[in-house]
């Protein structure tokens, strides 16, 4: 099955993960992390600055893609038509 994600296509036979995740900033420099969204939601409160929201597609080890939204909606979104692409 092919799926489209912001206008790039995959086939999920390849994808070994697909998740959502937030991107903040670690306090080092520029460096930022990926973070869970429960983590946000219920640990975080305000005590990390958000970079962004992202999805993220691993195609084995080596191959791997990230999607970065301004705001968790419009990653909502993006998830949502994903959603429906796989129903």
């Amino acid at each position: 099955m092919i799926i489209t994600i912001e206008e790039k296509q995959f086939d999920t036979k390849y994808v070994t993960q697909l998740y959502p995740a937030v991107v903040i900033k670690t306090g080092y420099e520029e460096e930022t992390t990926q973070v869970s969204l429960e983590w946000i939601d219920i640990e975080a409160k305000g005590k990390v600055e958000i970079v962004g929201y992202g999805i993220f597609v691993n195609l084995g080890e080596e191959e791997k893609h990230s999607f970065i939204f301004d705001t968790r909606e419009e990653m909502d979104n993006a998830i949502g038509k994903i959603a429906s692409q796989l129903k």
